[in-house]
């Protein structure tokens, strides 16, 4: 553990979900995977398209529409219609295959459980502080088994941008009725996580390595008040009994 900056009066901790709370990435392959299939199945000309053209088609849609960056689902599904419009098919199919497909993204992509330590964690921490999730992406949370773990997990979209903007972390400040400078952040991810956090006047705990992997400080960013190398560390950090 490192201290960057003393850490002052904590009422509420919120987490980051992906890579924080569990390797995403796994999940996220897995249901690019079943994706395709799905495509190549229920829309036979998306053979032609090799995984490259998909990502190209996004960027394009990305360039041209500014909110969709703030929006996993909404971008997806974008790019779902866009692509099988491209690729023959009428505006009606294409609006049905991309609703599908992003149905079956959605599931495969929070067809997993929360481990037992992390959630045996977060429970002893809702003891002692108010517990919420801030999350750029778009999983499940409930499915997932984090239901029961938080009061309320925020996710980008409907205008509400991704971190680093502060929407999220004021959102949940206003949500929770706490100052921002009460709200402690733990997340893998110095851009979105800490400087998100920091620029938003909440405290914010870097959670290094992580399934991501960010082994040195980088340079010239805002500063995290913590540093951690493992989720349970937490316990001992903010001082109370995780036993």
């Amino acid at each position: 553990m490192r201290c960057y900056l003393r850490p002052q009066h904590i009422q509420a901790i919120s987490f980051d979900l992906d890579d924080t709370l569990y390797d995403n990435l796994p999940h996220i392959l897995n249901a690019e995977a079943e994706l395709a299939i799905f495509l190549q199945q229920a829309f036979p000309l998306s053979q032609a398209w090799q995984p490259h053209d998909w990502r190209s088609l996004k960027q394009q849609l990305l360039q041209q529409h500014r909110e969709l960056a703030h929006d996993t689902s909404a971008a997806r599904l974008a790019t779902l219609r866009c692509g099988l419009i491209q690729l023959g098919y009428s505006a009606m199919e294409a609006e049905r295959g991309a609703e599908q497909g992003l149905a079956c993204f959605y599931f495969h992509r929070s067809n997993f459980r929360i481990s037992d330590e992390v959630l045996l964690l977060l429970k002893h921490l809702s003891g002692h502080f108010r517990l919420v999730g801030i999350t750029n992406g778009n999983v499940d949370a409930e499915r997932i088994g984090l239901g029961d773990a938080f009061e309320f997990v925020l996710h980008p979209g409907s205008g509400v941008q991704m971190k680093p903007a502060k929407d999220m972390f004021e959102l949940a400040c206003l949500r929770l009725n706490i100052a921002p400078q009460h709200l402690l952040h733990v997340g893998d991810n110095m851009n979105a996580d800490v400087r998100g956090a920091r620029l938003a006047g909440c405290q914010s705990v870097w959670l290094n390595p992580s399934f991501g992997r960010n082994d040195s400080l980088p340079i010239a960013t805002l500063l995290p008040h913590l540093e951690i190398t493992s989720l349970d560390a937490l316990a001992k950090v903010l001082a109370i009994d995780a036993k």
